[in-house]
């Protein structure tokens, strides 16, 4: 079956939903996991990169941010790799992964983000999605960049006459994978179906 992941990033893990689609346009839910970006160790200053050099010297402050970034690279690699393998083992293809995305940072400095706090929150954000991508990208699965705040928008736009009974679909699925279905599992799903109609 051809499978499309989306993907919802928090500090340190992200939700994916994985799901297929028969050629009648039926929809099937394929996989519901929770990656681990981190290490339980690394989740006790990495998760928050930006916070945890907030009060150090500059150079010190580069360095520890340039540590969670690997690490969380390295994760994010490991966790999309086995939730690739596990979809070929079953005998799928993932041909698309859409990562919601939240508000474009300017390209601002290390010291910039650490005079703000807003912008640590910012940053540490587009940390853990920026990842994400890079790992699905170095698989080679195309990425869909879906805006989170636009998420319900451009399902209106691209699904149409069809919006309607693709949301009714999707709430039918994850009442019958039970919890956890709540808004990260939903618009997971929404930005995976919108994955397939991706140029």
């Amino acid at each position: 079956m051809q499978v499309t992941f989306g993907l919802k990033a928090h500090s340190g893990w992200a939700a994916l939903i994985a799901l297929g689609r028969s050629p009648k346009d039926a929809w099937t839910l394929v996989d519901r996991r929770r990656l681990d970006l981190l290490t339980p160790e690394e989740m006790t200053w990495a998760k928050q990169p930006f916070h945890a050099a907030e009060d150090l010297p500059p150079g010190e402050a580069k360095r520890l941010i340039a540590r969670a970034r690997r690490a969380s690279r390295r994760g994010a690699e490991r966790a999309v790799h086995d939730a690739l393998r596990s979809a070929h083992d079953a005998g799928h293809t993932v041909f698309a992964c859409a990562v919601l995305q939240g508000t474009p940072m300017p390209a601002w400095s290390v010291e910039q983000i650490r005079a703000v706090h807003l912008r640590m929150h910012q940053a540490e954000g587009a940390l853990f999605r920026e990842v994400l991508r890079g790992a699905a990208e170095r698989r080679g699965v195309q990425v869909v960049a879906v805006p989170e705040k636009r998420l319900a928008e451009q399902a209106r736009a691209a699904l149409g006459p069809r919006h309607a009974k693709v949301l009714r679909t999707l709430d039918a699925l994850g009442r019958a994978a039970g919890p956890p279905w709540g808004k990260d599992q939903k618009d997971g799903a929404l930005a995976a179906v919108l994955a397939w109609s991706a140029p």
